[in-house]
């Protein structure tokens, strides 16, 4: 599916002007934030490739991919701090919960408590995660003007490394796709492995306390 969708806007980007190449990269940016099964990491690389090849310019394609990126963020930011209040009191049926399950929020809501700012400069790193990390960011109502540098960071260390790997790679952009994907697998291994570590001895710490009491 995603594969199919990388293909259709290859082939869409090879018939229109520079000008339109711009647009559709501001769009893919944009909604990947808000459409996590977009494969927008991968076109934002093929950019980097369009480039190097002269189609379009390396700063305005950069530019206009960090700009893009940090709006989508921002947009979910804001659907998180308008509906965070009803998704904590209707935390069965509430529409937003169809497509992301409530433990996720729960655990976003953790992580932003205890590392705040920091999680929002490392959303774009952690695969798989960024939709949760933007909204929760918004239902724990972290101050905006901070969330916006943040995401702005985030992006343009992320969307550099994209893009100069496109850049450097040219016709062998697609592999990138590949490696992506191992990394996703990977930081989501990762994630879960922390979180049933710090379950595992949360659950040892709290049966040694229950021995000490009872000794």
């Amino acid at each position: 599916m995603a594969d199919q969708i990388v293909q259709n806007i290859i082939e869409w980007i090879s018939v229109v002007p520079p000008s339109g190449i711009y647009l559709i990269f501001l769009g893919v940016a944009y909604f990947e934030n808000l459409i996590p099964p977009m494969p927008g990491d991968v076109l934002v690389a093929f950019g980097g490739y369009l480039a190097a090849e002269g189609v379009i310019a390396l700063f305005p394609i950069w530019s206009l991919t960090i700009i893009a990126s940090v709006l989508g963020f921002m947009t979910m930011y804001w659907l998180g701090h308008k509906w965070g209040e009803q998704i904590e009191s209707n935390r069965e049926s509430h529409f937003i919960l169809r497509f992301i399950p409530y433990k996720y929020f729960k655990r976003g809501k953790k992580w932003m408590s205890r590392w705040g700012q920091g999680v929002v400069v490392a959303n774009r790193f952690l695969a798989g995660t960024r939709s949760v990390i933007s909204l929760t960011a918004g239902m724990s109502h972290l101050k905006i003007t901070p969330t916006i540098l943040s995401s702005a960071i985030s992006s343009i260390l992320w969307n550099s490394l994209l893009i100069g790997m496109g850049w450097v790679i040219r016709d062998n952009w697609p592999i990138i796709g590949q490696y992506l994907s191992n990394y996703g697998k990977v930081i989501i291994g990762l994630i879960v492995l922390f979180i049933a570590g710090k379950a595992y001895f949360s659950y040892m710490g709290k049966n040694s306390r229950g021995n000490e009491q009872k000794e």
